[in-house]
């Protein structure tokens, strides 16, 4: 199982889209300063996240949400209170 989640900087509202299998342990490691873009906005908290059967659908789903489509759903899912804007 593969997860697409997005995390959000509560040092300056900055929004992060990544892949994972394990959710908990890749929230760890971007608060802890292991992954050298996200160590520069700790703490992180997680906001949104998705499940998928295979990676290539996870990939998918984070490639749309980088692109400018995906920021614009994004933008409109945290103007309805489920992700902080």
């Amino acid at each position: 199982m593969w997860f697409v989640y997005v995390l959000v900087s509560r040092l300056d509202g900055r929004h992060y889209v990544g892949m994972t299998q394990n959710v908990e342990r890749r929230l760890k490691e971007h608060n802890s300063g292991k992954s050298k873009f996200t160590s520069g906005h700790m703490p992180w908290m997680l906001v949104f996240h998705e499940t998928f059967g295979s990676t290539k659908e996870a990939r998918c789903r984070e490639k749309y949400l980088k692109s400018a489509a995906g920021k614009r759903f994004l933008k409109k899912i945290a103007s309805k209170g489920s992700l902080p804007a």
